[in-house]
Parts: C-alpha cells; structure tokens; sequence
C-alpha cells in the first residue's frame, strides 16, 4: 500500500463565533477575516510539514485546488507543487488536482503539469478533478448543465496535447485552437498517471473505468461513511468487467497519532472542532447547482459529500467524530490496526492521509507526521503487496 500525505492548507484563525457571523465559510465568505501575514505564516509551515513527510518516507505528498474559501487556501496548487519540486527528492507530487473546466484554454493544465513533471524528475500524479459546485459554479461562473461535457472536452485536449509530437487544430464545442503544440511535455511517457478525485457520481466511475485510471474518495465523513461509496464504487467496477486492483483506487482519512490513546484524544479535540465547525461551515444554497449532479447519480440515490455537509443541521462532537470515523486518533499500534481494517475494507491501495487539519499548531502536526512514519507506516507498507501499482510514477517506484 502507497501512503501519502495530503494537506488542505486551511486558514486557521478564524473566530469562535464564525458560524454566527458568516453564512458560509466558501464563495462569499469576507476577506475582513483573512489577514495576509497570517496566510504568509502558514503557507511556510504548511510546506514545512509536506518537505517533511518526503524526508520521512512517505510515498506521495499531495495538493489540491479551491477557490475564494477559508476551508483550504491554495486557489493555485501547481505553485505549491512547484515549490515542492524544488525542495523534495523521493515522494511522488500528487495534485489533486487542475479543475479542467476552469482553464482557458486547457493547455495551461497540460503546460503547467509538464513543468511539474520536468521540475520534479518525472514524480508527477496528474489530478483531474471535476471540481466542487462552490468552485465551479459559484467562483468561476461556469454553467453547472454544461460543466461535465466542457471538463471531458478539456480532458481529450490535455492528452492529445501530450501525445502528438506535431502542432494541431483543435475545434471544439468550448476550446477552438488553431495551433495546440505545448512545451514543455511531460518526462513520463505517454502521460503522468491521472488520479480522478470524486465525490460518489456514477459517471465518474464509468469514466474512470473506461480511461485505466485512479478513483479517488476525498472524503470529509471518514471510513464508516466511505463504505457505501468505495463499495458501490467496486460493485459497479465488477459490473463493468474492469480491474480490481487496488491501487486503482485512493481514500482521504483524518488521523491523528500520539503516544497514548489519551493523549491523542487530547491533543486533536481542538484543531477536529475546528475544521468541522468553521472549516466545514457550508451554505446549503452553493452546494448543489441545478444540473450538477447527472440524472444517473440522482436515480442512484448517491449523496455527494459537499451537500451532505451542508445540509447538517447539527455539527459532530469530538466523541461523535470519533465513534463515526471522521478522525482515527490513537497510539501508533491503534491507528496501524484501525487503518490496516480500513485499506481492507475499503479495498484502496493508495491511502492518503491529513495529518494537519484545522487549526492544528505546527509542532503537533510534525508529530504527527514523524510517528505515523516511524511507528504507523512500515506496518502498512505491506498490505496489497501481492498487487502491481501500474498507477504511480516509476521514478518513484
């Protein structure tokens, strides 16, 4: 099993009282609660931790894109990845990922992957995500109708531009170029593996299926809740005659490690309140955009997790976090043992893991990245060993 570590880079001096005195932490959330010098701070400890989970031994670091929000503050992860690049020697990068329907032209994803790719020594993992309603719809004004159908266009783009060695025209319903012909391209040949972040739409399971690519789960609920999706996920897999590696799938789990089970349940109380009561403090009216969500999705009665969070009436206590797996907190032995059971059960051979969330203070978080190194990951490095990752860089094999 690859294990890596992922960060959402959240702003973390919000109120106590933010809930009451802003609707929605995303979108229209007021910039009179950011202050520019403490985003300066964090974006270095934030890297800090991620450099250090390369030299710890970790198999992948990973980034993602959100906009005009508190809940994670990198409207633009190829800088982050870029930087990354530069300071770190083994751990794939995995940007999850470039939004393809938000770039005008979509080759700006295929020059800036093909960067990150040459800047790193070919250790990239091309995130091609759909995007959440909150940034597509609602920051960048693209039609929720039409968003899919735009995003695949801007797939077939992405990978024709890699593949073909001659400059071409591309006529498109949203993209028409008369010269596609991007340099740089991309060290690993014929493309960076393409992981497809999700939320549980039946299409993109199909799709991921059809292409040989990863699913990944990013979710918010933890394990317990992960279990319906990853196992429809798998049943419609079968269904489709696909592959059932596991390394062609991926799920984001909350940890916290800590010498005792009472300590961690000490130290992660707070930066775990934070993050699901002012990070995750979501406006029923963004999360789910007329057309969105695919009529097949609908008639599957698949829930996605933004809307699910918003539509909670009731934000978790720290026990109930706990007992409904948001968060896995414990010694090093409880949280390999909870793990190993979760990579199992949920059948994903690329586990990736937030060890910063919320408010966490940096010494915690580096903690908490060195003994999940030390005392978490050899034990699960084995699991699925009998599996081939046909979807990972072979610079960092």
């Amino acid at each position: 099993m690859k294990l890596l570590s992922f960060h959402l880079m959240p702003y973390p001096e919000l109120p106590d009282d933010f809930q009451q005195q802003a609707h929605g932490v995303w979108v229209d959330v007021s910039t009179r609660f950011m202050d520019p010098n403490v985003v300066s701070r964090v974006y270095g400890e934030y890297l800090d931790q991620l450099e250090s989970a390369d030299r710890a031994g970790f198999d992948g670091i990973c980034v993602n894109e959100h906009h005009q929000n508190a809940y994670g503050l990198m409207p633009s992860p190829n800088l982050m990845a870029a930087a990354l690049a530069r300071r770190t020697s083994n751990a794939a990068i995995v940007v999850l990922g470039n939004s393809l329907a938000l770039y005008n032209p979509p080759t700006r994803v295929a020059e800036e992957f093909a960067m990150l790719d040459c800047l790193s020594g070919g250790r990239l993992v091309a995130g091609f995500p759909v995007g959440t309603p909150m940034d597509t719809t609602y920051c960048y004004g693209q039609n929720p109708a039409t968003l899919r159908q735009k995003y695949l266009e801007a797939h077939d783009l992405i990978m024709r531009a890699w593949a073909e060695p001659e400059p071409f025209a591309f006529n498109g319903d949203y993209t028409k170029l008369r010269y596609v012909n991007v340099w740089p391209r991309p060290i690993q040949s014929p493309h960076p593996p393409v992981w497809v972040p999700g939320s549980g739409s039946v299409e993109t399971w199909s799709w991921t299926a059809e292409k040989n690519y990863v699913y990944c789960y990013l979710s918010y609920f933890g394990h317990l809740a992960g279990q319906a999706t990853m196992s429809g996920y798998w049943r419609h897999m079968e269904e489709l005659g696909a592959d059932d590696n596991p390394y062609q799938a991926g799920f984001l789990q909350f940890v916290g490690v800590a010498d005792t089970d009472a300590e961690a349940y000490r130290l992660y109380k707070e930066p775990a309140e934070y993050f699901y009561n002012r990070c995750l403090h979501l406006w029923t009216g963004f999360a789910e955009p007329p057309g969105y969500t695919s009529e097949e999705t609908t008639r599957a009665r698949v829930q996605g997790m933004v809307k699910r969070a918003a539509a909670a009436t009731k934000k978790p206590t720290w026990d109930e976090m706990i007992e409904l797996g948001y968060v896995v907190i414990g010694s090093p032995d409880t949280v390999r043992d909870k793990l190993e059971d979760v990579a199992h059960t949920l059948r994903v051979g690329h586990l990736m893991v937030l060890l910063q969330f919320g408010n966490m203070v940096p010494e915690v978080a580096m903690n908490n990245i060195d003994l999940f190194a030390r005392k978490v990951m050899p034990g699960l490095h084995g699991v699925f060993g009998e599996y081939e990752d046909k979807w990972w860089p072979a610079s960092c094999a």
